[in-house]
């Protein structure tokens, strides 16, 4: 892929709020005759993104489709293609966080989480990789997350998820090589998107007796960390210019880190800090040292 995306069909999934609809005003803007096929749930924020897209000089396409159904995401590729002919690069964005403790999540919570952030990711991929191969080049980048790397308390189900993303991303960075496909992961930290009000609503549905569980204090903690976590939060035009980067590199890397001190983060707590350590920080910062005092103060 030229290292200039003007010309290019590009098709973003999560495209109505957050990152995926910075990402697509910003190619609009900057790149002349660019082609979007823009992909969420509500049509109607869609339209609006799409209408200034229009105004800036791109061509958009807009599909209404609930990603977690593996058929709507195989019949996505399949109308991208129908209608531009070609797609040279997926942005795998579409994805919510699911937080709480694992002993509270019902099983239908977990598999909708596997079914939006992995399954139907996965489905739209596989379905446009022969179309990439036969026009012989292609990018797919999927937006991961700080938590794709590191697992914390009351985030397991999400980190799960984007477990799963880092791996098949690993896999198809090399599986599709020979074929000039190009894969990346992106991996956000705290991102001022709607995100973290799904994230309030997921706990609120799936935990709705939290404050009566053994993990009370902890999820008393979790409220508390919006506004700590706001202030070290990225905007999402932040985060789009590195999708961007990731698109235009010539030579792409494996994974881009979109957080500030996300890298030393990583490596200290991959690399450098014994397991045991890691354990102790983020039982603190998510406050199960505190659930772990509650419990032991009923004489357990």
């Amino acid at each position: 892929m030229s290292n200039s995306l003007a010309k290019q069909v590009i098709l973003i999934t999560g495209a109505s709020t957050g990152i995926g609809a910075a990402l697509a005003e910003l190619l609009a803007q900057r790149y002349s005759g660019i082609s979007l096929v823009l992909a969420a749930r509500s049509l109607e924020k869609l339209d609006a993104i799409a209408e200034r897209c229009r105004k800036a000089g791109a061509d958009v396409l807009t599909v209404s489709i609930d990603i977690s159904q593996t058929d709507a995401a195989i019949a996505l590729a399949q109308k991208a293609l129908q209608h531009f002919g070609r797609v040279d690069a997926l942005i795998n964005n579409a994805g919510y966080g699911q937080m709480g403790a694992l002993e509270l999540i019902s099983p239908e919570f977990a598999e909708r989480q596997f079914a939006v952030n992995v399954l139907g990711p996965l489905a739209l991929t596989r379905t446009l990789i022969p179309a990439m191969r036969e026009q012989g080049q292609g990018r797919i980048i999927n937006i991961s997350s700080l938590g794709g790397r590191l697992a914390f308390p009351l985030g397991g189900l999400y980190s799960a998820s984007k477990f799963a993303i880092e791996g098949l991303s690993d896999t198809l960075r090399m599986e599709l090589s020979p074929f000039n496909i190009r894969v990346s992961v992106v991996e956000p930290g705290p991102v001022r998107t709607p995100f973290l009000d799904v994230i309030k609503q997921g706990v609120e549905q799936s935990a709705p007796d939290a404050q009566k569980t053994p993990y009370r204090a902890a999820y008393e903690k979790l409220e508390r960390l919006e506004q700590q976590l706001d202030r070290q939060a990225w905007t999402s035009e932040q985060v789009a210019e590195v999708v961007v980067k990731a698109l235009c590199d010539r030579h792409p890397r494996p994974r881009y880190i979109a957080a500030t001190g996300g890298n030393i983060l990583i490596f200290l707590m991959t690399k450098v800090l014994p397991t045991w350590i890691v354990d102790v920080f983020w039982k603190r910062f998510y406050g199960v040292d505190l659930v772990a005092k509650e419990w032991q103060s009923r004489g357990n």
